[in-house]
Formats: C-alpha cells, structure tokens, sequence
C-alpha cells in the first residue's frame, strides 16, 4: 500500500480528443474518484467534448485546449498565454492517455512531479514521460486505458464504469413514442453508410410494425427518402449538440451506428441494446467494450463476447439487402427491450 503522503492531491488527466478516444477514457476518472475521492482532477480536453465530462463527479474542472484558436499569424501568442494557465496549476500527477508528442510535451509544460504515459505511445511522447506503462496493442482501447490503475495502484473491477450526462432533448423531439436509432455517419475514410443503405435500413425497419426511425449525427443527410416511410422516419441530421444527441441515445430502444465516436456513446449507454457496423476497423480494439453489446462485419452479427481474431481482418460495407434485414432486426431487438 502507497505511504499516504505519496498520494497526489492533484492530476491533470491529457486526453483532449476525439469522442470515441474520450469516452473510453471515462472509467479511468470514474476508478480514481472512487479509490481517491478527495483528488483535485482536471481534464485537458478539446472544447468540442468539454459538456460530456463537466459534470463528472471525479472531474474538479476541464482545461479547455482550444486548438483552433492557436492557428494563425498571431496564434503562437495566444497558445503562449494558454501554456501559462497551464503550468501555473501545476499537479502532482499527469496521465498522458492521448499519447502524442504534444500531448506529452504539455504534461511536461505543466510541471507535475509524476508523467506517466503508455507504451504504445507515438511521435517521441515517451521522451517527456517519467513513467511508462505496458499494455497489450491488441487489447480494447478501454482496457488499455484501465492498465494506468494497475501502475497507480488503485483497485478495479475491469468493468468499466462510464458516468455520463443526462443529456437535454432538442425542442420538438417527441420522447414519448418509442423509437429506433441509425447513426450512419464517420468521419473515419469509407466507414459511413451511403443513402442507400440508409434507406434500406429504414425500409427494413418500418416494414414491422412502423417503427419510428430516427437518423443522427453529422454528415450528408440522406434526401429522397420513399413517401411511403416519410411519415415513420425522422432525420435529426446536423441538428444536434452532444447534449441532445446523448439524450436521444438514452431514450432510443434500439441503436444501429457505424464505427464513430457516438456508437461508443450509444454502447456506455446501452450496452445490450447497441449494434455497431465495422468495415475495415478491429471491433476487438475499437468496438463496443460490453460482451453484450451487438457488431455486424463481413454479413454476421455476434455478440461482442463471441468475437474472434477472424474479426480483425478487412472487411466490406453492408448490401442494402443486409442492411434492410438489420432494421427488421433493430424493431427485433426493441421490442424486447420494451417488455
């Protein structure tokens, strides 16, 4: 057991993006908080995902990294200022968990006594970090992140524990009818689903019952939607903050996304209610971190808990025809959930 004066009473967490990236880093913060209650945590995120984690109970206050605001002529100025509030809080423990050369360099910049990075790190990170942890590349994201505890010596069950928001319904939205969720965007290169996926999708879904679909995210809202599906589906397409797309998330009966930053968002939320669609990425490393959670590859569904090394490989996008059998399926899944 660590001598209690050891014990830091302030860490800077440095993982500023992206949401997939953030989310998965959420059971750290959620483990230190339990084990260290008293500890002053300050997160260095971008300003983009700041509202998923401010109301954290193991966060004390977010370190705003406003990259775009450090471009520019007089940019330098600006992140010289930034670099200032930086170093003058300075804690006593900094976890790199982005594991980049700026990443470090601002653990260093913050002047804590302990910079403790992973071993996967990249760019020449692991020259700034004082401390280095050994992970598995092949694990889950969520798991490698989780290995830090084992270093810092606080317990943990290994099931993750993600404390979101509530979230906040955007106005007009009815939350009372019960609805399916397609999130087919990505910005990930060939991961989004096109429009005729979409449509697909939908067609299989309001086939059964005329479920309720609804579409989020941000990308190209797919037009043209058949007359006769018009009225069961609705498309909140690039009309959401994060707030309100968690908020429909946790309300939806069943959730069907491409591999993106919100099927991550939909699987903390929902684990046995979400089916994530991977084409080229390793669901292993980057999928949903549940058993119980659902992921289509190459025409098959399995539970998480039933993938294999056979699942790492290249994969392909859904036929239209699988993609209507996965709305027929999604309406499956919600009507089980709503018993």
């Amino acid at each position: 057991m660590r001598d209690p004066l050891s014990l830091p009473k302030r860490i800077l967490l440095v993982k500023p993006s992206s949401l997939g990236d953030v989310i998965h880093a959420i059971p750290v913060v959620s483990a230190i908080h339990r084990h260290w209650p008293e500890v002053e945590l300050r997160w260095l995120i971008h300003p983009a995902w700041r509202s998923l984690v401010e109301g954290h109970p193991g966060v004390s206050e977010t370190m705003l990294f406003p990259r775009d605001k450090f471009r520019g002529p007089t940019g330098w100025l600006r992140s010289l200022a930034w670099l200032q509030v930086l170093r003058d809080w300075t804690p006593d423990l900094a976890i790199d968990l982005q594991g980049l050369f700026r990443s470090a360099l601002f653990s260093r910049i913050s002047g804590a006594k302990r910079i403790v990075g992973l071993s996967d790190a990249r760019e020449g990170a692991r020259l700034f970090h004082g401390e280095r942890v050994e992970i598995d590349r092949n694990d889950h994201a969520v798991r490698r992140y989780l290995t830090v505890l084992n270093h810092l010596g606080i317990p943990h069950s290994g099931k993750p524990e993600f404390i979101l928001p509530e979230g906040k319904l955007p106005r007009g939205f009815d939350p009372v009818t019960p609805y399916l969720v397609l999130h087919p965007y990505s910005r990930g290169e060939g991961k989004s689903l096109g429009k005729g996926a979409i449509h697909a999708f939908t067609r299989g879904a309001s086939s059964h019952s005329g479920m309720r679909v609804v579409i989020v995210g941000r990308g190209e809202s797919p037009r043209d939607l058949p007359m006769n599906l018009s009225s069961q589906v609705e498309d909140w397409s690039n009309k959401t903050d994060l707030l309100e797309l968690t908020a429909i998330l946790r309300g939806a009966s069943f959730i069907v996304s491409s591999d993106s930053g919100p099927v991550h968002l939909a699987a903390a939320l929902h684990p046995a209610k979400t089916l994530a669609i991977h084409l080229w990425s390793d669901p292993l490393k980057v999928g949903p971190c549940f058993p119980e959670s659902l992921v289509w590859k190459n025409g098959h569904v399995s539970r998480v808990s039933d993938l294999d090394d056979s699942c790492r490989g290249e994969g392909r996008p859904p036929t239209e025809a699988e993609m209507e059998t996965l709305g027929r399926m999604a309406v499956m899944e919600s009507m089980k959930s709503e018993r």
